[in-house]
């Protein structure tokens, strides 16, 4: 399964994400730099990643901290 780059319906303003499906993998990326780097995840992963967010879930540690 392959598809195009789809906008998030949850991005506003300058703040906007890119997702596509292709297979098992998800890919995300920046509007704002297309040609910029992409974060890749396994479907499940992606799925986790997208019910942290749902649940708020900043008690995690930011990227890079200890």
């Amino acid at each position: 399964m392959k598809t195009g780059w789809h906008k998030s319906t949850k991005s506003s303003g300058a703040n906007c994400v890119e997702i596509r499906r292709e297979g098992d993998q998800v890919f995300m990326r920046d509007t704002k730099d297309r040609s910029g780097p992409v974060l890749a995840f396994d479907v499940d992963t992606f799925r986790a990643f997208i019910a942290d967010l749902k649940e708020d879930r900043s008690d995690l540690p930011a990227h890079g901290s200890d």
